[in-house]
């Protein structure tokens, strides 16, 4: 028997769905399961609909099931707690968290989940309290120390890369924000009014015309997304065809305005991967950056640049995260179900991310504590981290020396997977950073065979041996890792450690086009 539909508001919608899952469902949530084709959209005067029925069904099916399968895939040991599944997108990248995309980051809940000594259910007597000193001996882009600061933990990040340190520090520095927007306001401005080439603007528009158009008759939204995840549609077969027929149209569009592409030999990292126009809009973007004199906001204005090239990178969407090839036509978006094109101008994105970045900096500042931290570009294998931390903040040092640093929150790299620096070339290439890949430990590049296992072991055992000599003598030390060769019991004896826990959690919400369930390990590692 077929279900009478009972249609609601966006608004009632959110209302049932908060009430059925017992916790916040927004308005915002609701809009995204309709645009995303999860529920079928309905109209009727002006507004827009969802079917009750379908709204229920796709909520016990993502409540049951997700968990169901991921276990089923995983392991009944999956801490789902630590999956975090009930927070927003917005939750994960609060305030400057999101300053800048970096890969393999965890998200700031987690560290608070586990440094807070207020976590009902968890410990006893709290593992770490305002005042105490935290370590991130591998801090990537600085999310326990920005999340220690909130707490009013003193903090101390290392990284070998230069530029993650830089992507920390914009995100703790304390801003004179009226001078900062003052200076973001100019070169907003100076970018807008710059023109590396007369045709772009006109060819670009033309092209946007004829997406909108080809995109409304053969990719509407969100009917095909909603008829894809229904399977009414066979998405390999249909997409290749509509792809192959708006190419022939993006091509003549480009004949006929004759505009350049790129180098697709070149070795130079932004002579590669970006559009003409785009190159030369970044080097006068810098140029103007350089021009500023206050070094904070100078270094911010770079970091807004860094963020606006990585998302102009000549990529699909779905790629971005991990780049394959220069993709400098249109092409299907695995990502946004449509046919989308490559960027040929920085501005949009410039404003778009100048604008957010001042705002993140707001809310934060309001958040921040006077605790003291130190950001430090070195190898953690060799770093005297007592004479470094006095060298930048003599009063930080005193408290160091005096306190010791209490334990460690990180999560290093896993063996095999990502090469750090070049996660970020278009930064190094264009601030011309010194690159030290050959002192990453456990890099894509060198592979996960037995050689590679034995050197990672070797690189992280000598990190915390290392930073040991400046913990407490009762530290508590949580290793985020996922450690599929089962490393870490080894490491943690090499080091002079005992795991006396461990909780295995699903990593949710990947942006890679393979989202397979996937999970890791929290290590939590006392002296022997």
């Amino acid at each position: 028997m077929q279900q009478t539909k009972q249609l609601l508001t966006i608004k009632e919608a959110s209302r049932w769905a908060s009430d059925f899952l017992r916790r916040d469902i927004g308005e915002s949530n609701i809009s995204y399961l309709v645009q995303y084709g999860k529920v079928k959209k309905h109209n009727g005067d002006n507004s827009v609909f969802v079917d009750l029925n379908d709204l229920k069904n796709y909520y016990e099916s993502y409540r049951r099931e997700r968990e169901i399968n991921w276990k089923k895939r995983l392991g009944d040991d999956l801490n789902w707690a630590l999956s975090f599944d009930h927070l927003r997108e917005k939750d994960t990248t609060k305030h400057v968290h999101r300053l800048h995309p970096y890969k393999g980051k965890f998200i700031p809940q987690l560290v608070q989940y586990f440094i807070d000594d207020h976590t009902d259910g968890f410990k006893k007597d709290g593992y770490f309290k305002a005042g105490d000193i935290i370590l991130d001996p591998f801090s990537g882009s600085g999310t326990t120390l920005v999340q220690a600061h909130e707490m009013g933990i003193h903090s101390i990040g290392i990284d070998i890369s230069r530029f993650n340190c830089m992507i920390t520090e914009t995100k703790l520095l304390d801003y004179d924000l009226s001078a900062l927007e003052s200076e973001v306001k100019k070169v907003r401005q100076a970018i807008t009014n710059y023109e590396a080439d007369s045709k772009i603007t006109t060819f670009e528009n033309e092209l946007l015309a004829r997406m909108a158009d080809f995109n409304s008759r053969y990719f509407p939204s969100p009917e095909f997304k909603y008829k894809i995840q229904k399977g009414q549609i066979d998405e390999d077969k249909y997409v290749a065809e509509k792809e192959k027929e708006f190419l022939e149209i993006y091509n003549d569009l480009v004949k006929k305005y004759n505009i350049e592409l790129n180098h697709f030999s070149a070795k130079n990292f932004l002579d590669r991967w970006y559009i003409k126009n785009v190159r030369k809009e970044i080097d006068f973007a810098f140029e103007q950056i350089k021009k500023i004199k206050d070094l904070k906001n100078k270094k911010i204005l770079a970091v807004i640049l860094s963020r606006t090239i990585r998302s102009c990178r000549a990529t699909t969407h779905s790629d971005l995260a991990t780049l394959k090839e220069p993709q400098v036509t249109t092409y299907y978006c695995w990502k946004h179900k449509k046919i989308c094109k490559p960027l040929f101008s920085i501005k949009a994105w410039f404003e778009r991310y100048a604008i957010d970045t001042v705002n993140r900096l707001k809310i934060f500042a309001k958040l921040k504590t006077n605790s003291h931290y130190a950001i430090i570009p070195t190898d953690s294998r060799n770093i005297d981290i007592f004479k470094e931390v006095e060298k930048r903040n003599k009063k930080f040092g005193e408290i160091l020396k005096k306190q010791k640093i209490k334990g460690i929150f990180t999560s290093p790299p896993y063996v095999g997977q990502i090469d750090y620096h070049e996660q970020h070339a278009y930064a190094y290439d264009l601030f011309g950073f010194e690159r030290k890949d050959e002192l990453e430990i456990g890099p894509l590049y060198k592979g996960q065979g037995m050689e590679a296992r034995a050197s990672y072991v070797d690189g992280i055992s000598k990190v915390l041996l290392n930073c040991k000599i400046f913990l407490v003598d009762d530290f508590d030390v949580f290793i985020v890792a996922n450690d599929k060769y089962n490393l870490y019991p080894s490491i943690a004896e090499r080091s002079g450690m005992k795991i006396v826990n461990q909780f295995k959690r699903p990593v949710l919400n990947r942006t890679e086009r393979d989202k397979a369930p996937y999970s890791e390990i929290i290590f939590h590692l006392k002296s022997l």
